[in-house]
């Protein structure tokens, strides 16, 4: 059985049973690699084709696309990590760069989430006011701008946090900090908790509070227009909601605990042990978020749905025919 020994300073020696993450781990990121890159790719060059035509809605899924697709390229590099029992061979810039992917991804999808929840917000509560249509596109771009220079700032520590290290004669890479240093990390875990989670996450329950008063005061009233985008609404926020329960709410709740723990020098073997692997089998379905994301697209954008499904006829037809000859 694989496992690996952590040893704390001024920390009794714990030895986590992590056997599961050779199978766990590689078959999440494979899942998640051969559906999120294609789906990925294919929403940015959609929206890269009618760039001069985007909304700011799409620019923000154009940006959010672009950051599920950075992070979906390093994954090939995470399944040869786990099912080679942890042994990472790539070197320790490589470590701590996709450490950073992984990071930025996870919160910069979190920040252009609340930046298109924003955006529908304003839609749907203040569809006649122009205060917030000045600006136009501009805006969007350099609120996207903006929100990669943040992510980046955020989950800049990574990269001094995230090392390669020796265990049991092989190279490892330490996903949050070598052990050693678990006690200064706790302060930027918890940081990056707040601010790249638990803050934007309140910001979007605020505004689906509002944006659900609203539908539910005027349901079936209004256009067909108005309605459509109503049912845009609805369905955007349950698939928002989707996200933030499979991928970021258990991830982030598991990720605290297990931080708290581990800098706990009255904390039994046995409980660490506990954290580690909880928090462990919840990190690979946070990257779920990068299947869902065009999910959310597909949803929201009639026209890009209406071009799949034609997509989808041709390659039938095309398929009926060729059976038939």
């Amino acid at each position: 059985m694989d496992s690996l020994s952590l040893v704390f300073l001024s920390l009794p020696s714990c030895t986590y049973n992590e056997d599961f993450k050779r199978y766990l781990l590689p078959a999440v990121y494979c899942l998640v690699l051969t559906f999120g890159l294609p789906l990925n790719l294919a929403v940015v060059l959609k929206l890269c084709r009618s760039c001069r035509e985007l909304t700011r809605s799409n620019i923000y899924t154009l940006n959010l696309a672009a950051a599920d697709l950075l992070y979906v390229c390093s994954l090939p590099l995470l399944v040869y990590n786990y099912a080679s029992h942890d042994y990472w061979p790539f070197g320790d810039f490589t470590c701590r760069l996709v450490r950073f992917q992984f990071y930025s991804n996870l919160h910069g999808s979190i920040f252009f989430l609340t930046c298109l929840s924003f955006q529908r917000y304003l839609g749907i509560c203040h569809p006649l006011a122009s205060w917030h249509k000045q600006g136009g596109r501009r805006v969007a771009w350099i609120t996207c701008g903006c929100v990669w220079v943040a992510v980046a700032i955020l989950c800049a520590p990574t990269f001094q946090f995230a090392a390669t290290g020796v265990q049991r004669n092989r190279t490892v890479c330490y996903d949050l900090s070598t052990p050693e240093r678990s006690k200064q990390y706790f302060p930027y875990g918890m940081a990056l908790t707040c601010l790249g989670f638990l803050l934007p996450f309140l910001v979007i329950i605020m505004l689906y509070c509002c944006m659900a008063h609203v539908l539910c005061r005027s349901n079936g009233a209004g256009t067909p227009a108005s309605q459509d985008k109503r049912r845009r609404a609805v369905r955007m926020i349950i698939i928002v909601v989707l996200v933030f329960a499979i991928s970021f709410f258990p991830f982030h709740i598991t990720k605290t605990l297990y931080l708290l723990v581990r800098t706990l020098p009255e904390a039994p073997c046995q409980v660490r042990n506990f954290f580690s692997v909880i928090y462990k089998s919840t990190r690979p379905f946070a990257s779920m978020n990068s299947v869902l994301d065009p999910i959310l697209f597909y949803f929201t954008q009639p026209k890009y749905r209406h071009s799949t499904r034609k997509l989808l006829v041709r390659i039938t037809t095309a398929r009926d025919k060729s059976d038939k000859v």
